[in-house]
C-alpha cells in the first residue's frame, strides 16, 4: 500500500477526529457528561477534533435508551476504553439488561466500543452491508487505533449479529425502536433509528451539525437520503456529531446546503474542463465559516465527489 493511499484510508477511518488539547485519559470519566435528550434517552457529546491517545477516540455522540425491560446502546463509542466508560454510565443509571448495541456504520468512532458490551451478550445490530464493510476495513482500522491508543484501549472488531435491510422494529418493553437501512450516503452502511415513544430521530452520521461532514459513500446518495428524510418532518434529533439535541429540519438544511455546494461546484469544474486539483482548491469555499475542521476535510470530500460525478 502506498503512503498516499494509507493516509487516505486513515482519513476515512477517522472522519470525525479529536485534538491534543483534550483532557488526558485519566480525566475522561469526569468529562463523560450525559444529557437526557428525551425521556430515558441519555447522550454523551463527542469532541470536534482529531483522535489521539488522550481522548480515546471519544468523538461521536453516543448513548443509550432505557425501556421497561431492557436497554439499547445507540452507539458503542470509538474504542474499548470509550465503550467501557459508556457501559459504566449505563450501570450508574439502570440495572436492566443491555439487550441491543447498535453499530450505526463502519467508521471506528461508532463501532470500536462494542467490545465493552460483549460480556452482556446483546444483539449487535447493523446495516446489512456492515459485515462486508468491516471485513474490508476492520483490521486496518484496528491497527490504526492500536498505533494511537495502545493495544489495551483499542478494542476488537465486533460484527453485527443481526443485520437490517429496509425497515425493522424492536421492542425494549413498552418502547419501540424502528431501524432504517439506507442506500449509500455518508457510507455504504448507514443505519438510522426512530424512538417511537419520544419521536426522537437518531440518524447517526447521516446528520453532522457544526462539525465538517466526511464523505465516504455517495454524494448524490447522501443528498437523496437527506431529502427523503426531510419529507418525514422529524422533530427532535440526535446527530452523529455536534450538539446532542437539535431540530432535524434546520440542522439537515445546513448539511444539505454544504453537500449541494460540493455537488454543484464539482459539476461546474467538470463541465468547464477543470482538474480535480482545481476543484479541491475552489469548491464549497463559501462554507468555510460554517463548519469546524473545514480545512481538514473539505478537500477530500471534493476529491471523493469529483471521482463520483465525473462519470455521471
Amino acid at each position: 500500500m502506498s503512503r498516499a493511499k494509507a493516509f487516505d484510508m486513515t482519513r476515512r477511518a477517522f472522519g470525525a477526529g479529536l485534538c491534543l488539547c483534550c483532557l488526558p485519559a485519566l480525566a475522561r470519566e469526569n468529562a463523560f457528561a450525559l444529557e437526557e435528550v428525551g425521556p430515558s434517552v441519555f447522550m454523551r457529546r463527542g469532541i470536534d477534533a482529531e483522535v489521539d491517545a488522550a481522548n480515546l477516540d471519544g468523538i461521536a455522540n453516543i448513548g443509550f435508551i432505557i425501556g421497561e425491560k431492557s436497554v439499547l446502546v445507540t452507539e458503542s463509542g470509538g474504542s474499548l476504553a470509550d465503550g467501557r466508560l459508556l457501559r459504566k454510565m449505563i450501570r450508574d443509571k439502570t440495572d436492566k439488561p443491555i439487550q441491543y448495541v447498535v453499530l450505526s456504520h463502519v467508521h471506528p468512532d461508532h463501532v470500536f466500543g462494542a467490545g465493552a458490551f460483549v460480556e452482556d451478550k446483546p444483539v449487535f445490530i447493523g446495516h446489512h452491508n456492515l459485515p462486508e464493510a468491516l471485513g474490508m476495513r476492520g483490521a486496518f482500522y484496528r491497527k490504526r487505533l492500536v498505533d494511537i491508543l495502545g493495544e489495551s484501549n483499542a478494542g476488537p472488531v465486533v460484527a453485527p449479529t443481526r443485520t437490517i435491510k429496509g425497515r425493522e422494529e424492536i421492542d425494549l418493553g413498552g418502547r419501540r425502536i424502528v431501524f432504517t437501512a439506507h442506500e449509500p450516503a455518508h457510507t455504504t452502511s448507514d443505519l438510522s433509528m426512530l424512538d417511537i415513544s419520544s419521536g426522537l430521530f437518531l440518524p447517526a452520521d447521516l446528520l453532522f451539525v457544526g462539525r465538517m461532514p466526511s464523505l465516504d459513500g455517495s454524494l448524490t446518495g447522501w443528498i437523496a437520503q437527506l431529502e427523503a428524510m426531510r419529507k418525514q418532518n422529524y422533530g427532535g434529533a440526535v446527530p452523529g456529531h455536534g450538539p446532542v439535541s437539535v431540530e432535524f429540519g434546520p440542522a439537515s438544511a445546513a448539511l444539505l446546503r454544504y453537500l449541494t455546494a460540493v455537488r454543484d461546484g464539482v459539476r461546474a469544474e467538470i463541465d468547464g474542463g477543470g482538474s480535480i486539483e482545481r476543484a479541491m482548491s475552489h469548491v464549497a469555499q463559501s462554507e468555510r465559516d460554517h463548519w469546524k475542521l473545514f480545512d481538514d476535510y473539505n478537500k477530500r470530500n471534493v476529491a471523493e465527489a469529483f471521482s463520483e460525478l465525473e462519470w455521471q
